[in-house]
């Protein structure tokens, strides 16, 4: 079924639509939550939890392409899973890759939701500037949270290459940010 048949379900209000999107993206969803939260079922939990809030986000919203809207419900799904979980542990997975990014963006003065929104719009721009395949690397390991070990399987390169590309990455994005005027 086409995104805009599915689109149209979930704006009918039918129940039919969370069985097509989860035949459809059920697979790319899992593999969001699975990678965060490596747990079958959490991974099960939050695929409940994304179809849920693609039920409540169509309407208003009307996407033309789902997977973007369905990854990034998603993963934050999984991600307040994974923080739920924990709260008060720390673990090499999903929190590692939060701190090597914390490095580029933490601060205090994120919590202002204005200042996250500039954030990630200055994030995005970034991405625009880099090449191919460094934004590749780079958003499968921040935002979908790929082991290193995948993203070298997944793209043909060499461990170290992947971990020396997210670090010149890193710092790039630390340089580019802090000329936009962020305080890191």
């Amino acid at each position: 079924m086409e995104d805009r048949e599915i689109v149209a379900l979930f704006w009918a209000r039918a129940e039919a639509a969370i069985a097509e999107v989860s035949a459809k993206y059920g697979g790319y969803c899992r593999t969001i939550a699975m990678n965060i939260l490596r747990s079958h079922e959490d991974a099960e939990e939050c695929l409940s939890d994304t179809w849920l809030g693609a039920w409540n986000a169509m309407p208003p919203q009307r996407p033309a392409v789902l997977p973007p809207l369905l990854g990034r419900i998603a993963r934050n799904a999984a991600l307040t899973i994974w923080r739920r979980d924990h709260a008060q542990k720390r673990d090499g997975g999903v929190a590692l890759v939060l701190d090597e990014l914390g490095e580029c963006v933490g601060g205090e003065s994120l919590e202002d939701e204005l200042e996250h929104r500039r954030l990630g719009e200055a994030v995005a721009a970034f991405l625009d500037t880099l090449p191919r395949d460094q934004r590749r690397v780079f958003l499968r390991r921040y935002w979908y949270c790929d082991s290193v070990e995948s993203i070298a399987a997944r793209y043909g390169f060499g461990l170290s290459k992947v971990k020396s590309m997210l670090l010149r990455t890193r710092r790039k994005l630390r340089d580019y940010l802090t000329k936009e005027g962020f305080s890191l």
